[in-house]
């Protein structure tokens, strides 16, 4: 499988890097057999830039890092384009690490994963390279409520791997943030049928600040539920479940403790353990 990546500018134009022993600048782009990269020494990122992955066939699982601040992630791409747009709007640095695509020199990364990191037991709502919108890069996390549309606040911020919760606000504290809205839905789209087996919830525990959830429910693409009992815990709370082929699932019918005045339930991470099903 052929794969390309490239860095454009707002306007749609091709972005140039140099490098200290070069004369000229050079095209940010790259072709490649199962792998790419984009290595530049000289390049500074601005409001507007986005990488644009093309792939030769479409239904493809790639590890991609775009930025030294994202860990590595294992994403499903239904088609043969991906649009990753950089997060350098004045309302998302607040969800971001200070130093996320700044600087200079820049080193990205796609490449195809490998069988074994395909098929081995994993958590499927994982993506640290999640947007707002839906791309066409899975699992990608949206709902029907984020508090102030603030991105420290966004449904993505819930499946990001940052389990840091016992604060609240930018980062490394991001969470999903339910506006105090009582029918608050969060829904992990993974693009593909997976096979879940585990289940994981981490509340954001800022207490006082913070309220909690006693109860939720689960619901999976072919209309059945499951209830969870939740508890005032800062550490993931776990459910093992029968195993069940999915192509998302919502978290839904969230109850508020009435033990604290706090108006404030939130969520840190949600994770969901299992296998993609590989034909």
């Amino acid at each position: 499988m052929m794969i390309n990546i490239s860095l454009f500018d707002q306007y749609g134009q091709m972005k140039l890097g140099k490098n200290d022993y070069d004369d000229t600048a050079a095209l940010m782009t790259s072709t490649g057999e199962e792998r790419v990269y984009i290595a530049t020494q000289y390049l500074e990122y601005h409001e507007g830039d986005y990488f644009e992955i093309e792939l030769s066939e479409p239904k493809q699982y790639l590890v991609v890092q775009l930025d030294q601040t994202l860990s590595p992630s294992t994403i499903f791409i239904q088609g043969k384009k991906w649009r990753y747009n950089l997060p350098l709007q004045d309302d998302w640095k607040e969800s971001s690490s200070d130093i996320a695509f700044k600087g200079k020199r820049h080193y990205v990364s796609v490449r195809k994963a490998e069988t074994y990191e395909i098929e081995s037991y994993q958590n499927l709502t994982l993506n640290t390279h999640d947007s707002k919108e839906d791309t066409g890069a899975y699992p990608h996390a949206s709902a029907n409520v984020e508090t102030r549309n603030d991105s420290t606040f966004f449904a993505l911020n819930a499946i990001d791997g940052i389990y840091a919760n016992l604060s609240h606000g930018s980062f490394p504290f991001q969470s999903w943030g339910i506006n105090q809205q009582d029918d608050a839905e969060l829904k992990i789209d993974f693009g593909r049928v997976v096979a879940i087996s585990e289940l994981e919830l981490t509340i954001r525990a800022d207490f006082p600040h913070d309220n909690f959830w006693t109860k939720g429910t689960i619901a999976f693409s072919d209309g059945t539920e499951i209830k969870l009992d939740l508890a005032k815990t800062p550490e993931p709370q776990r459910y093992k479940i029968d195993m069940k082929e999915t192509n998302w699932i919502k978290l839904k019918q969230l109850i508020k403790s009435q033990e604290s005045d706090s108006p404030f339930p939130a969520l840190t991470q949600i994770a969901a353990f299992g296998d993609n099903i590989v034909n």
